[in-house]
């Protein structure tokens, strides 16, 4: 029978009762993997890249473009992680995404589509040598009952972004966006 404390608990239920609580506690750990990343990580990347041209302080040529209109100016880009912030928003290293892209590497270039066409980033091509991003490519669309649209967000570290954007809202009509950076 064992001994019993002053509620008339047993030392080997307190024991086993140690033990189960012990136990469940630590199932409540969060799996470290949680945090792994199951594609290439584009807002890893790009607020990194916001940082160091933030650093590097480089002028850029932007053109701007709405149906054929255009406005290009020499500018000192004040707010990296803005401007980069399409190109982050398309990260897909989301849980519940975790199976919804179907990955392919052929020598330096990986490719990662989606596997459901009702995933805003359909596409992102990462070409890379020596370890280092020579670019990237992204692919959205977005449809819904209002509007269709369509992205290709295009990046070469230390060179050019381009973003380029065809969008059709339902009785307004279809306008073409094109915004490009030059950097010098």
């Amino acid at each position: 029978m064992g001994y019993r404390n002053k509620f008339g608990i047993t030392n080997s239920l307190l024991l086993f009762g140690g033990i189960y609580v012990g136990l469940n506690l630590a199932s409540c750990k969060p799996d470290i993997r949680q945090n792994e990343t199951s594609y290439f990580n584009l807002n890893t990347y790009f607020n990194n890249e916001a940082k160091r041209l933030t650093k590097a302080n480089f002028e850029v040529l932007k053109t701007v473009s709405r149906n054929g209109e255009t406005e290009t100016k020499n500018l000192k880009i004040e707010n990296w992680p803005q401007e980069l912030s399409l190109f982050s928003e398309s990260d897909i290293n989301k849980p519940s995404w975790k199976n919804s892209y179907k990955t392919t590497v052929s020598g330096n270039i990986t490719i990662y589509k989606a596997s459901e066409p009702n995933l805003k980033t359909q596409e992102i091509i990462v070409k890379k040598a020596n370890d280092r991003i020579i670019y990237l490519m992204i692919f959205n669309v977005v449809n819904n009952k209002l509007f269709q649209t369509k992205e290709k967000l295009t990046y070469y570290p230390d060179s050019l972004y381009i973003i380029r954007r065809k969008q059709h809202v339902r009785f307004l009509g279809t306008n073409d966006y094109l915004i490009e950076g030059k950097l010098k």
